[in-house]
């Protein structure tokens, strides 16, 4: 029996071959696949369409392209990796010299070995990434160009689940859609998404959580331009990258620093025995500074392992399904679901017995608590409770003052209010 980890891991392994840009085929055939595990509503939205201070932009389908000796030799071969073409390469078919050729093609010197993966979205340009190495084994002389591309008009592409909540108060959970094939910056944000919303769906949450499978940048500006009208329900969101490296967990901070996902984020990271860091809002990275340019200002954070561009594998043929692992991506999940748990369950309780300490024993409520392990904490949690209780003060408030476990003071709550001694 596989686990969840192994489970997303395959999900990677099998987005990776596809040719992901900002729109195109590539976006569709991922979309596909993931709607194998989770419904999803997708969106088509044309070229020209006018989304905020943008536009979108014509649409990107490749079908082969290379560089070939002059013995027919595919020396640089798209089929071989999506990374080998630079994005959004116009159509180009000629035959050039190793010196006029060089121009055109991209390497990464300091890692010689290496792919890297480049993009030109909005300057008509073409391209070929390859290795150091690669290049440095090339002879002088003729080389057969072909790129069989096309840049047409066509549409955006972008999707859409919605697991129901209680309330029609949303909770945001975004992912990019647009890079090839890049592990850990796309595909593991991708699959933990994915498995995120499974595992949403099989309870009864308080929030209706929101996914979104969109291209970077481009993407969440179209998502925020066409449901400007219902900003007002997003309560809290986060963006999920880079999210299945090895290394310790990163949350970035909303651009409000004080938004609650932020406090919840911090503490169960802070309470959690994981390494991690947390770290200040800044107007560059992922989608998380679109939703939080000012005129939105909405609450949403990013959670992430190894932040953008602090690996050296970042926007490179290194970043490969090898290095990502099913014990981090699985990590990863399982924050989101701590996380979500306390920002499902931090409401705010009236005491209704404000008067002096309620008699607990006569409840039944002292009883409840023997023979467990944690009975001084619990009837502490509830004597916290019982003193926060204002409807000011969330549980989030009260598990931070008393410096208990949000569990336990959830519990204690979920007891005072079934004893009739507090309302929501």
């Amino acid at each position: 029996m596989t686990t969840t980890g192994e489970d997303m891991h395959e999900l990677v392994e099998r987005l990776y071959p596809l040719c992901r840009s900002i729109t195109g085929d590539g976006v569709r055939a991922t979309l596909d696949i993931v709607g194998e595990y989770i419904p999803l509503q997708v969106h088509e939205v044309p070229t020209g369409t006018q989304v905020l201070d943008w536009t979108v932009p014509q649409e990107w389908n490749i079908r082969d392209a290379y560089v070939a000796d002059t013995a027919g030799n595919r020396v640089v071969d798209f089929a071989a990796s999506s990374l080998h073409v630079l994005g959004y390469s116009v159509p180009v078919a000629a035959t050039l010299p190793l010196a006029e050729l060089r121009e055109h093609l991209y390497t990464l010197p300091d890692h010689p070995a290496w792919v890297p993966y480049r993009t030109s979205y909005y300057k008509p340009e073409w391209g070929f990434c390859l290795s150091q190495d690669t290049l440095d084994a090339l002879p002088d002389g003729d080389y057969e160009v072909r790129i069989d591309s096309t840049l047409a008009d066509g549409h955006l592409t972008y999707a859409e689940h919605v697991v129901p909540g209680q309330v029609s108060d949303e909770v945001i959970v975004s992912c990019h859609v647009c890079h090839p094939s890049l592990a850990n910056d796309n595909l593991a944000g991708i699959a933990v998404a994915t498995f995120l919303a499974q595992a949403l769906a099989r309870t009864t949450p308080y929030y209706t959580y929101r996914f979104l499978f969109a291209p970077g940048t481009i993407g969440a500006i179209t998502w925020l331009a066409r449901n400007a009208e219902r900003i007002d329900r997003v309560k809290h969101g986060l963006v999920l990258a880079c999210a299945g490296d090895p290394g310790q967990l990163t949350y970035k901070q909303s651009r409000r620093g004080d938004a609650e996902i932020d406090r919840v984020m911090r503490h169960v990271l802070g309470t959690s025995e994981r390494p991690h860091r947390v770290t200040e809002f800044t107007p560059y990275g992922y989608d998380e500074r679109q939703f939080c340019s000012p005129g939105f200002n909405l609450g949403v954070g990013s959670l992430s392992r190894t932040p953008y561009a602090g690996y050296p594998e970042y926007h490179t043929s290194a970043d490969n399904p090898g290095f990502v692992t099913p014990q981090a991506m699985a990590d990863t999940l399982a924050v989101c679901r701590e996380a979500f748990a306390v920002l499902d369950r931090n409401r705010s309780y009236v005491n209704l017995s404000p008067y002096g300490e309620p008699q607990l024993g006569r409840r039944g409520l002292y009883d409840s608590l023997g023979g467990r392990s944690d009975a001084k904490q619990a009837q502490l949690a509830m004597l916290w409770v019982l003193s926060l209780a204002d409807g000011e003060h969330g549980l989030l408030d009260i598990a931070e003052r008393s410096d208990l476990p949000f569990d336990t003071v959830a519990g204690a709550a979920d007891a005072l209010h079934g004893a009739g001694l507090i309302k929501a």
